[in-house]
């Protein structure tokens, strides 16, 4: 092969060997055999529980052994199809066959990333909340193009999605919206997207055609099951009831089925209106609020763990952490870790790994700084 086909090779080979390496391959094979022959136990959900903790390790174990398999797989194939190629002097597949290579180098990259995800709830799916900044229409207007953001890069990755509750806004977009992405180590990806987003464009609703500055802020927490215990007293919380808003037409709601659910010790704020039923808005809505009280404790773990770090004002949740520059140059630029993207239309349609990933790597390496420190 060519020496750029050969060290493309080389490296992802490198790569996975990490990967299996950090499973503990034959461990995991192993203990996968066992969960699958347990799964097939009749008597396995006699413990709700239990089992839930076990598909859930079933689950992401299936997952990273099975992207292992198929990397090496289509790695073999490539190297196949260039070594033809070249034998055969097409031009044409070797160009694709390459493609193919660095397609599975940035694949493998992202998986070296997501084998690092051992927070407490990484492998949970996540609620991702979305609220506009003042500015009226402008902040509402970027609420909603980031709620199709995060939309588009659920799908692009075989998640799915569902929108839990949306306000919308008076003249365009939206004033807040809840949504649910089901798939493995969604909270995991997802949490480093929590923070304040800042829009710069020309306006379209300005008739002087003049540039504005908008902001909106992304809120993540992981969705907990029966597994984990959080106990709510019924007398701190306030309920409501509400019409379900939309755009009108056969699908609004008629009666008040949409729940509001208010903690009132947190001042946490929670509701869904997703279904036409109050009772089960009421059930999603008091798991939604269980989520957060959860994810606020991981916070709270995370804060006292980051906080002789020199480095916790640009990582923290809360603050701005990315612009999107529409005008007067085309840019996208993540504060926490430089990483900038030339082609904004891109990321707005979904291109997230890049930003996700180097993130997700540096909360990695900050949390092992503190653990050497600590050592030390």
């Amino acid at each position: 092969m060519s020496a750029e086909s050969d060290s493309l090779a080389e490296q992802i080979k490198q790569s996975v060997a990490l990967l299996r390496r950090h499973l503990d391959w034959d461990v995991a094979v192993s203990r996968l055999e066992e969960l699958n022959a347990s799964a097939e136990n009749p008597a396995l959900w006699n413990d709700a529980r239990a089992a839930q903790v076990m598909m859930r390790e079933r689950t992401h174990l299936q997952t990273n052994i099975d992207a292992v398999r198929l990397i090496e797989t289509e790695l073999d194939d490539t190297v196949d199809m260039i070594e033809m190629a070249e034998a055969e002097a097409d031009a044409a597949m070797v160009a694709e066959s390459l493609k193919t290579l660095t397609r599975l180098g940035n694949e493998v990259k992202l998986r070296e990333i997501e084998s690092l995800l051992s927070g407490e709830a990484d492998s949970y799916d996540a609620y991702l909340e979305i609220n506009a900044g003042a500015g009226g229409t402008e902040a509402q207007d970027w609420a909603e193009m980031l709620q199709r953001m995060y939309m588009r890069w659920a799908e692009k990755h075989g998640y799915k999605i569902q929108i839990l509750e949306t306000s919308e806004g008076e003249q365009a977009g939206i004033k807040s919206a809840t949504l649910q992405v089901t798939g493995p180590s969604a909270y995991g990806w997802l949490k480093t997207e929590a923070g304040v987003h800042r829009l710069v464009r020309i306006s379209p609703f300005d008739s002087a055609a003049r540039r504005q500055t908008s902001f909106a802020s992304v809120y993540v927490y992981p969705v907990v099951d029966d597994t984990i215990e959080i106990d709510i007293n019924p007398a701190d919380l306030k309920v409501d009831t509400f019409r379900a808003s939309g755009a009108g037409g056969q699908h609004v709601n008629k009666t008040e089925s949409a729940i509001r659910i208010t903690h009132v010790p947190s001042g946490i704020i929670v509701a869904c209106q997703t279904d036409r039923s109050q009772h089960r808005n009421r059930a999603t809505a008091m798991a939604m609020l269980k989520a957060r009280l959860y994810e606020r404790e991981l916070q709270k773990q995370e804060d006292a763990a980051a906080a002789a770090a020199s480095n916790k004002t640009d990582i923290g949740w809360g603050h701005q952490i990315r612009s999107y520059v529409l005008a007067p140059y085309q840019l996208v630029k993540d504060l926490r870790t430089n990483v900038e993207k030339g082609n904004p239309a891109a990321v707005l349609d979904g291109d997230l790994d890049e930003f996700m990933a180097a993130a997700l790597a540096a909360r990695v390496g900050a949390t092992r700084s503190e653990a050497s420190a600590a050592a030390r």
